[in-house]
């Protein structure tokens, strides 16, 4: 079990920059692959960024690729990701998850914990 709790989000201007943070609590955070998922109002939740155990092997949606950097501090058991250049379309509650190993990075469903998200608003 692994408790997951997001900070960092907020409101900012288009062209700005947020970074969110996750931090794990529980069982070995090193352990776990971890992604960064985002949901907009009406839509369904996305995977945006995820990190392999080591961070040797990352995931970028399309959408984010050269905005988004995802990044693990394992002594730390906290997993960030950096969001620049910003648009409105990246306006979403964004959610931590955590896969046991051998989880595919992009595959939603297998990640097996959840944080409650934060909620990012871009405003234009």
């Amino acid at each position: 079990q692994v408790q997951l709790v997001e900070s960092g989000g907020g409101l900012v201007q288009a062209g700005g920059s947020l970074r969110l943070s996750c931090a794990a609590s529980g069982r070995t955070f090193s352990g776990y692959v971890m992604g960064w998922f985002r949901q907009a109002p009406g839509k369904e939740r996305d995977v945006v960024a995820a990190i392999s155990r080591s961070g040797g092997s990352l995931y970028y949606a399309d959408s984010v690729k050269g905005r988004f950097t995802i990044s693990r501090d394992n002594a730390k058991n906290t997993v960030y990701l950096q969001m620049n250049s910003l648009t409105p379309e990246d306006t979403a509650v964004y959610y931590c998850a955590a896969g046991i190993s051998g989880a595919r990075l992009s595959a939603t469903q297998d990640y097996d914990y959840w944080g409650q998200g934060t909620q990012v608003t871009v405003s234009s």
